[in-house]
């Protein structure tokens, strides 16, 4: 299989099914981003000395190509995948660990800056792309029929991404950086 196809060369791409759309559909801008998401979470598991994570990232790297998938077939041409099903199950494995790592942090009482340990920072980087993830696919939603269950998930993501950066830092005994709103 060649990795160049050239029949891109004109601007245009291939969804699930062959239909063929501009590279700057709306469609290409939501599973584009999920996949600058998936790209920033490898480097984050790069930053992952504990194994639960680094597992549990793998695993939402596999359900993000899942999403992508999804978003790339036109459900009005061609029929979804079973590959490309995001289930309720992964929504609640999100918020059963979003739960479980809360449960290990100290009440928050303010604002967290991004950063802290270098891990921590990056999977704030992966937190944003996934919120504008979400942005674009809410945006395709806009248009065509998307699952509920993606839009959850990936909106659950950014969440769990959230807390993740918290334990990092105090895996790695990183204070965290709140917002000074003293006004001054």
């Amino acid at each position: 299989m060649k990795i160049y196809t050239k029949t891109g060369d004109k601007g245009t791409t291939s969804l699930v099914g062959g239909t063929r759309v501009s590279k700057t559909h709306v469609r290409l801008e939501a599973y584009g981003t999920v996949d600058e998401l998936n790209a920033n979470l490898g480097v984050l598991i790069t930053y992952l000395p504990d194994e639960e994570d680094q597992t549990l990232v793998r695993h939402i790297q596999d359900r993000l190509f899942a999403v992508g998938s999804n978003l790339a077939t036109d459900l009005e041409k061609t029929d979804l995948k079973c590959a490309s099903v995001i289930h309720p199950e992964e929504i609640e494995r999100i918020e059963k660990e979003i739960d479980r790592l809360d449960n290990l942090l100290p009440p928050l009482h303010a604002f967290i800056l991004p950063g802290g340990s270098r891990g921590a920072s990056v999977c704030h980087v992966c937190r944003t792309v996934c919120r504008r993830a979400e942005r674009r696919i809410l945006a395709l939603a806009e248009q065509c029929k998307v699952a509920p269950e993606l839009l959850a998930y990936v909106n659950r993501l950014s969440d769990y991404l959230f807390v993740l950066s918290r334990k990092i830092n105090q895996d790695e005994k990183k204070d965290e950086i709140f917002w000074d709103n003293s006004c001054k």
